[in-house]
Formats: C-alpha cells, sequence, structure tokens
C-alpha cells in the first residue's frame, strides 16, 4: 500500500474510532443520569453528587497518573479549580433536581442547549466574534428550547428552567477554563474537576446527609463508573477524532435518554419536546462542526 493510500485511511480508522469513543462515552453518561434520576427519589442531589465524586477520585487519580505521572497534579490555578467545582456542583444538583419532575430525554434536551450559552458569552465575555450564520444556529436552538419548555402555556413546568441553568453554568464553567494556563492538560483539569465536587459538596453534607441503604450502594458506584468512563472516553475520542466529525455524535444522548426513560419510567416525551430537540440538536452540530472547520482554517493559514 502507497503512503498517500495509507494516510487516508489512518484518518478515516482515527475518525471511526473517535466516534466509537464519543457514542459509548454518551451512553455512560446517559446511564449515569439514569441512576441519578432513580436515586434522587431518596437523596438529596448534593448526596448524590458528593457519593459519585468520591468513589470516582481514586479512579480518576490513577487513569491521570497512569497516563501522564506525577506532574498531572501540579497546578498554579487551584483557586480557579475550586470556583468551577462549586460552578459544576451547582450545575449538577440542578439537573438531578430536573430529573425529578422532567422525563429524562425533555431534561437532556434542554441541557444540550449548553454550546449555545458558550457561543452567546464567548461574545459577551471573551469578545470573541461570531459570524451572522452562527448566530441564526444560536436563535434556531433557542427557539428549540422554547418549544420544549413552553413558557406562558398550561404545560409550562417551572421545573423546565433547572436544566436551562444546568446549561446555563455547564457554559460559564467551560469559558472560565479559557483562565487556565494551557500547560495544564485535560487531565489536570478533569482531576481537579473532581476534587472540586468532592470538597464544595461536602460543605453543605451536614444539613442533607442520609445513611445510604445499603441495596441503594451499587446505584451510586454505578453513577460514579458511567460517569468517570463516560468522561474518559469522550476526552479520548476528542483526542484521537476530528473534532469536526465526532462532536455531532454528543447528542446521540438524546436517542438513549428517550429509550431509557421509556424502559425503566415509561415517559414518552411529547411531540413538541421531540420538535425542540431537533432545533437544539441541530443547532448544536452546527456549531460545533463550524468551529471545528474555522479553527482548521486558522492552523492551515498560521
Amino acid at each position: 500500500m502507497s503512503s498517500s493510500t495509507a494516510l487516508p485511511a489512518a484518518r478515516e480508522s482515527s475518525a471511526a474510532a473517535g466516534i466509537a469513543c464519543v457514542a459509548g462515552g454518551i451512553f455512560f453518561l446517559t446511564l449515569s443520569d439514569a441512576n441519578a434520576k432513580w436515586l434522587g427519589a431518596h437523596y438529596n442531589p448534593l448526596q448524590i453528587l458528593f457519593l459519585r465524586a468520591l468513589i470516582a477520585l481514586p479512579f480518576v487519580t490513577a487513569l491521570a497518573l497512569w497516563l501522564s505521572g506525577r506532574r498531572v497534579l501540579r497546578t498554579t490555578h487551584i483557586g480557579l479549580h475550586l470556583t468551577r467545582g462549586a460552578i459544576n456542583v451547582v450545575s449538577a444538583c440542578c439537573f438531578y433536581l430536573g430529573l425529578r419532575a422532567l422525563p429524562l430525554a425533555e431534561a437532556t434536551a434542554i441541557a444540550f442547549a449548553a454550546p449555545l450559552f458558550v457561543t452567546a458569552l464567548s461574545v459577551l465575555i471573551l469578545k470573541e466574534r461570531v459570524d451572522g450564520k452562527r448566530w441564526l444556529a444560536v436563535l434556531a436552538g433557542f427557539i428549540g428550547v422554547l418549544i420544549v419548555v413552553r413558557p406562558g402555556t398550561e404545560t409550562f413546568q417551572a421545573a423546565t428552567l433547572l436544566p436551562l441553568t444546568t446549561a446555563l453554568l455547564y457554559a460559564v464553567m467551560m469559558i472560565t477554563a479559557r483562565g487556565i494556563n494551557r500547560a495544564e492538560g485535560m487531565l489536570t483539569t478533569t482531576f481537579y474537576i473532581v476534587v472540586g465536587q468532592v470538597v464544595c459538596s461536602a460543605v453543605a453534607l451536614p444539613w442533607v446527609w442520609r445513611e445510604p441503604a445499603l441495596e441503594h450502594l451499587p446505584y451510586f458506584g454505578a453513577i460514579a463508573l458511567f460517569s468517570t468512563l463516560g468522561l474518559a472516553l469522550i476526552t479520548q475520542g476528542f483526542r484521537i477524532g476530528p473534532a469536526s466529525v465526532v462532536a455531532p455524535f454528543d447528542y446521540t444522548g438524546l436517542i438513549w435518554a428517550t429509550i431509557l426513560g421509556w424502559l425503566i419510567w415509561r415517559e414518552a416525551p411529547d411531540a413538541y419536546a421531540y420538535l425542540g430537540a431537533v432545533f437544539i440538536a441541530g443547532s448544536g452540530v452546527y456549531i460545533a462542526v463550524r468551529e471545528a472547520r474555522g479553527k482548521s482554517r486558522r492552523r492551515a493559514a498560521s
């Protein structure tokens, strides 16, 4: 085989592996959310998040040390990491509270508005330039959110504002990541997010703690395992595959959430929820692909 044919084949293999990692990671994250929704009927979201992070921390630490050695634990931004951890705790708690009242698929669809907020905040806070096509995509995505939430109608639920808050806070967390030195890799950031979750959620434990029932411990373990495995696979997917190719597979979470919601709770989102999800996912995919291609062009020009 000549080198000219080997290179495209290698790129195709890398893209396929990246897609598999992202799709698999999203599946595991959705399983984690389903476990959190089930446990949410018995425990405060802060306790669920604390135990999730506490169980996951040894595995995340071991993985980080194995892949990058002790230097992965070094940071010059401990305050920023803890701030991001606090934002993440509030964000996750809003999502877990939303799962108590909303179908899994509906809450997931609303939370997927996060890339829209990232684009808007990047202009307001970072003064980045966004072209008209991306603004139209953001507008389409927010129209999708309105279709799902339906404010001012009889079907409106205040609980829909919780995953929307999750999306906004997640976007804030992504924007604050720009303040972290690029010398600190993704494993360092991931490690300190988990540390921040443990520290920040532990503050409120005296007021919300309930002794976990023995039969519930496997569910707490499943949340930690699935969330850690999901994040690791997604991270790997974006490392080995082109971002413009693998990013759209984030939205396979809508499929898994719909299937799990029906199988476990017999939830069936209405036509408006599906229509809104199409708008949100479509705009998110367009923004991700356009951003990735823009970065490729800038790198090629430099």
